[in-house]
């Protein structure tokens, strides 16, 4: 197996109720060189809440890592020595979210505005584990957002804790006044931040996120970083990753998986969560957006929508919406 730096050439971002354990398994028969992120989880839901639900993942999902919420050094640490222990294969904090529960946990994005605690953060979960330990930051937040604060921030990080692999979402975050939502499509993209923070320090591991929809532009961005997180498109598209291992990760190796294979391949999982009692619905949400932009595909969708909800339901709601779409490619 590649090393895990390897694998950071494409990473999916962390995104919250869509990046679940059902969905890496999903996606991990789609590529298998993909770095995977679960979900941000608190330090205070793992050390306080259900542990076994919120770090649960299958051994297929490697290389996968778990992104940590939080700015107390004392918790991270232990959260991180937890996922460790559990089998992770890296530690990311979250240094980007801008929800109002985050902010009033003073943690993700406002977290910009104190980079010496970020660095504080960082080397202490540093201390306790072996694995990588990683940020994902904004450009900046509010009116903290020219290059030299951007850079200052990155800097201190790296000065207190040597953290060298940042992920980089090439927006700022507006904390007042703006959705999670709208601060994902109205501050404007910056892409030349990131380039310019990688000329800065070419040793750094450096990976781009925000905005990237095609596979074209992944190979744009390559140029100039060392890697690129998809977000949204790689939710709501995600046979786009058939051809990743192939064309990004030139593995001559892989083969492109079809569609309708792609989901088959899902049926003895979605066998066995169903024997535990996971409900149907958990899983095949998942899936609703692997025939976009093909016939039948609006057919597919509804039929799952409206029938893996249902008590019961099980593997041949999925076998029937299936059979609504042509076979192809």
């Amino acid at each position: 197996m590649h090393d895990i730096n390897h694998s950071r050439k494409v990473s999916i971002a962390p995104m919250l109720d869509w990046t679940t354990s059902h969905y890496r398994t999903f996606m991990r028969g789609l590529t298998q060189h993909t770095l995977l992120y679960t979900e941000m989880v608190t330090t205070g839901a793992i050390l306080f809440g259900d542990r076994e639900r919120h770090l649960k993942f299958n051994e297929a999902e490697h290389f996968v890592a778990l992104q940590l919420g939080g700015s107390d050094p004392k918790a991270l640490a232990e959260c991180a020595k937890i996922a460790e222990e559990r089998g992770y294969d890296e530690i990311n904090l979250n240094v980007g979210c801008p929800s109002d529960r985050v902010q009033n946990g003073s943690f993700g994005a406002c977290l910009m505005a104190e980079p010496e605690l970020v660095g504080e953060c960082i080397k202490a979960m540093q201390d306790v584990v072996s694995i990588p330990v990683t940020v994902k930051s904004r450009i900046g937040i509010d009116d903290q957002d020219s290059y030299e604060e951007f850079l200052n921030f990155v800097g201190t990080v790296n000065h207190i804790s040597q953290c060298e692999t940042f992920i980089i979402h090439a927006r700022k975050a507006i904390l007042k006044g703006l959705s999670p939502k709208e601060n994902r499509e109205i501050p404007p993209l910056k892409y030349d931040y990131v380039y310019r923070l990688k000329e800065e320090f070419p040793d750094f591991h450096i990976s781009l996120n925000g905005g990237v929809k095609t596979l074209e532009e992944v190979e744009e961005h390559l140029t100039k970083v060392d890697g690129v997180m998809i977000g949204r498109e790689a939710y709501h598209n995600p046979y786009m990753f058939s051809e990743v291992d192939q064309r990004i990760f030139g593995d001559d190796s892989a083969t492109q998986v079809s569609r309708h294979d792609a989901i088959r391949a899902l049926y003895p999982y979605v066998e066995a969560e169903l024997e535990k009692g996971t409900y149907l619905n958990h899983i095949a949400r998942h899936i609703l957006g692997m025939f976009q932009a093909v016939p039948g595909a609006r057919r597919f969708r509804r039929h799952i929508s409206e029938n893996a909800p249902k008590r019961g339901a099980g593997l041949e709601v999925i076998i029937d919406a299936l059979e609504m779409v042509p076979e192809q490619l």
